[in-house]
């Protein structure tokens, strides 16, 4: 789940066999632990031993920049922390909490003639400040899940814990991916690192891992099982803001452990990559600041999550204002909420209720109907667990009726970038709601929730929302927003026009005044051979080359031929004076030809109306056929989808099976070898 984060961080060079600080660092380091036990907060014992931990660095692998962990002569017994007390950061609040000072300046350290950069504790938090809001934080560590559906995950669990020192309430999330190999572990908790080639794949900067966890909390252990290449591995890292500051460390410090299952023993054993001495002093450290004070402890944690995957627990979570867990576990017990984020709606009395419970409300302090909108689309075989229930995925363009799908597509430099489908409409429920905007998603991701990109007046825009997948433009490292680049300002002014056209025709459908009419469909000039004139025809006029210059008159759909005829003579200015029976004799000849042309006429009006009405009939058959295509189109794409997963964990569970039977066959081979031994000895 913990994403496989990499991108090359040049300026950051490696420190390998780092052994001591010098004299000064010692003193500084004694002085801040006379302070500590001051305080209280340790006991002589604990001191001592962190004291010895502290004075030796390594880090013990030349591709991690945070490895930094102490080497104090241990013996074989094992190392535990008893004590009921966790260490917690000095300040609770998090946007507090960056205001520490170490004494020291931070200086790059020579070692054979180079120079190393640092990074500082402080960097851990002014890092994790670009999210702003907490379930922003929590959405990144699911996308990293989300990643792993590739690997073979299924599922994805959010809930809370206790840390078993202090009982104080913990953020778990676990998955069933691919886990993390000792390699993987470092490079996650590192800086700048990313191994997510997948176009599909969400994160890309290597960074989501250390700012989510450190936005939730200050501190963060991590479990992860990684099955490959015949080897089982389990590693432990810590990433301890409180470790860091409390210490007066001047650089990261990240406490690691690894282990191999030996397949001739069946047992989890030492990894073989490290000596003795590195892992128990980074199983000290480990000890002394995680929630876990045994290493049995520390083991146990593996036990539900089986040959392959991870858990990363938060502890010591930040506090709002109020001095209150700034994750709300109490509330709903199916729930995690943002305490104190409920907004009251400015609605008519009547409506209030129906705003405040809208999505479009609840998703800013409710994490279930926030995840239910995350991801536009999700594959059934994979389901996100929050406290113990299912979060049911909820497609927003369902919510919306009187649809319409407009294709946008963006050009820069005259290039075509992209073809975007948006699909908008008025939410259901409207106008009784006043959300409106448009949600925008990225490469399967929601970055904007119900944008709203008009401040709509006199109701103007009110309850038009829309949906759409922008992968032509790029998300912030937060993923709450997208860079203001020229192309996404393009979208927005798109975006505000969509808005005001689909309002401004379509307003009459809620109860509002509509301010524009549909324009009518114009028929072809020309009508092709053998269609009849009343194919072409929107109003009808007669011309019967009387002297008016020409001009016609509509006829109106409900005139009879006699009307047509009479109106026709008297145009042509027939005088009432008595005339001669030759002039009689014409007149009722231009009579009856004129009502011979009123009844085709009539006819090519009746005609006409059919006609249209037919073809407004049409229309709308091929809108809704339209519409039933794009669904089964969507339906297949998802199909489609489904099916790939499927190949590809039948793959997996094919591997996965090679694998066993591999370790199998060694373990066979082992016995066998044993026998003969025996059957040689005796």
């Amino acid at each position: 789940m913990v994403g496989l984060e990499k991108v090359d961080l040049k300026a950051i060079k490696l420190e390998k066999g780092y052994v001591g600080e010098g004299v000064q660092e010692e003193n500084r380091r004694k002085a801040q632990q006379a302070e500590v036990r001051k305080s209280g907060t340790q006991s002589k014992r604990q001191e001592s031993e962190e004291t010895r931990s502290l004075n030796a660095l390594s880090t013990g692998q030349s591709n991690s920049i945070v490895l930094e962990q102490g080497q104090p002569p241990v013996d074989d017994s094992g190392i535990s922390f008893a004590s009921t007390i966790c260490p917690a950061p000095l300040c609770r609040q998090f946007w507090k909490a960056g205001n520490y000072d170490d004494g020291l300046n931070s200086e790059t350290t020579l070692q054979n003639g180079k120079s190393y950069l640092h990074v500082h504790p402080m960097f851990l938090h002014s890092n994790a400040t670009s999210h702003k809001w907490a379930f922003g934080a929590i959405a990144e560590l699911i996308d990293n899940a989300v990643d792993e559906i590739q690997n073979g995950a299924t599922f994805v669990i959010v809930d809370k814990t206790l840390n078993p020192r202090d009982q104080s309430p913990a953020l778990v999330i676990q998955d069933n991916g691919g886990g993390m190999d000792p390699e993987a572990i470092r490079r996650c908790m590192s800086f700048g690192f990313s191994d997510k080639k997948s176009k599909a794949a969400i994160g890309q900067y290597g960074n989501g891992f250390k700012t989510s966890t450190m936005r939730l909390g200050a501190d963060v252990i991590v479990f992860s099982c990684h099955l490959g290449d015949r080897v089982m591995t389990q590693s432990i890292g810590l990433l301890s803001y409180t470790f860091l500051t409390q210490t007066g460390h001047d650089r990261i410090v990240v406490p690691m452990v690894d282990y191999e299952l030996n397949t001739s023993t069946g047992n989890m054993e030492i990894s073989h990559r490290y000596d003795k001495e590195y892992f128990m002093s980074n199983l000290s450290m480990l000890l002394r600041w995680s929630p876990y004070s045994t290493e049995a402890e520390l083991l146990k944690q593996f036990d539900d999550i089986g040959s392959h995957g991870t858990k990363v627990i938060i502890y010591n979570l930040w506090f709002s204002d109020d001095g209150n867990v700034e994750l709300d576990f109490d509330t709903d017990p199916e729930d995690i909420r943002i305490g104190g984020d409920v907004k009251k709606v400015q609605a008519n009395p009547a409506w209030r209720t129906v705003n405040e419970q809208h999505i479009a409300n609840r998703l800013h302090y409710s994490l279930r109907a926030y995840l239910s909108i995350l991801y536009l689309k999700i594959p059934e075989t994979f389901t996100i667990v929050l406290r113990g229930q299912l979060v049911e995925h909820r497609n927003l363009v369902l919510d919306l009726k009187f649809q319409e799908f407009i294709v946008y597509r963006p050009q820069t430099g005259g290039c075509k970038e992209a073809e975007v489908l948006t699909t908008i409409g008025f939410l259901k429920e409207a106008p009784h709601v006043t959300a409106h905007g448009f949600n925008i998603y990225h490469k399967n991701r929601l970055i904007l929730p119900f944008w709203p990109v008009v401040s709509y007046a006199d109701s103007r825009g009110r309850g038009v929302v829309g949906v759409l997948e922008a992968n032509f433009v790029e998300p912030t490292h937060n993923k709450q927003d997208f860079e203001r680049t020229s192309l996404f300002q393009k979208l927005e002014g798109r975006l505000k026009e969509m808005t005001w056209e689909y309002w401004d025709y379509h307003c009459g459908l809620i109860g509002y005044q509509v301010k524009k009419k549909l324009p009518p469909i114009e028929p072809p000039q020309d009508s092709p051979p053998g269609m009849p004139n009343s194919s072409k025809m929107k109003h009808v006029a007669l011309n019967l080359g009387m002297p008016n210059g020409g001009k016609t008159k509509p006829v109106t759909l409900n005139q009879n031929h006699h009307s047509v005829s009479v109106k026709a003579a008297s145009a042509a200015g027939l005088s009432s004076k008595r005339k001669e029976h030759g002039d009689l004799n014409k007149v009722e000849r231009m009579k009856r030809r004129a009502g011979t042309r009123a009844d085709a006429h009539n006819l090519e009006i009746q005609s006409s109306s059919t006609a249209n009405q037919l073809m407004d009939k049409e229309t709308m058959n091929l809108i809704q056929e339209n519409k039933k295509l794009h669904a089964k189109c969507l339906e297949h794409e998802k199909r489609r989808e489904d099916l790939d997963l499927k190949v590809r964990q039948l793959r997996r569970e094919l591997g996965d099976v090679q694998q066993e039977y591999d370790r199998l066959m060694v373990e066979l081979t082992s016995l066998d070898t044993v026998k003969e031994e025996e059957h040689g000895r005796t």
